[in-house]
């Protein structure tokens, strides 16, 4: 039996994400329509909430083909391999948010590789500092615990479902698809 490389530290397959659209918003809880919809960095804003302690932990970082749908949500050519980072955004080891990111090769060369050798450094801090950063689409998740991986849940166990949002992000008409899942302690916020 041949075993395929991981494409993800997080998920064995992709979560079911629903397109964002007029009224979605109505049916989420408040606390989560105000991180779905948040228009600013995420990082921004946890660091105004808990300060500069707000940390990054790179989960997963390699070159692999994105899930199917990810290659179609950035019209990209089956089995295309694109950078995968996956990173957990937590303060004193309480996970926050957990955060995929999907980047074509067209964009990292557009971004003179700054994207693909982030380290520790959150992705929002550089791609919101583009001046031409463009919010294209939206999709909407819930994740049962069952969905995350074995090795995930050593490292933070997850015992209720989380949501999730997953925008399609352009700079200079370059597209990556930025995921992230709202932990119980970010929402409290």
């Amino acid at each position: 039996m041949c075993l395929l490389p991981a494409r993800s530290f997080l998920f064995n397959q992709s979560p079911r994400w629903t397109v964002n659209r007029l009224g979605t918003r109505r049916r989420l809880a408040k606390n989560l329509q105000s991180w779905v919809y948040e228009t600013g960095s995420l990082t921004q804003r946890l660091r105004a909430e808990y300060g500069a302690g707000v940390a990054v932990q790179v989960l997963f970082a390699q070159w692999r083909t994105p899930f199917i749908n990810e290659t179609q949500r950035l019209h990209l050519p089956a089995q295309r391999y694109s950078f995968i980072r996956e990173v957990l955004l937590h303060i004193d080891d309480k996970p926050l948010i957990l955060a995929r990111t999907v980047l074509p090769q067209a964009t990292i060369d557009m971004a003179k590789h700054t994207l693909s050798n982030l380290g520790t450094r959150p992705l929002g801090e550089v791609i919101f500092s583009y001046p031409n950063l463009a919010r294209l689409e939206t999709d909407i998740c819930c994740i049962s615990p069952h969905q995350w991986t074995p090795q995930l849940h050593q490292k933070t166990p997850i015992a209720e479902q989380i949501s999730g949002r997953r925008t399609v992000y352009a700079i200079e008409q370059q597209t990556m698809l930025v995921s992230e899942f709202f932990m119980p302690d970010a929402l409290r916020c």
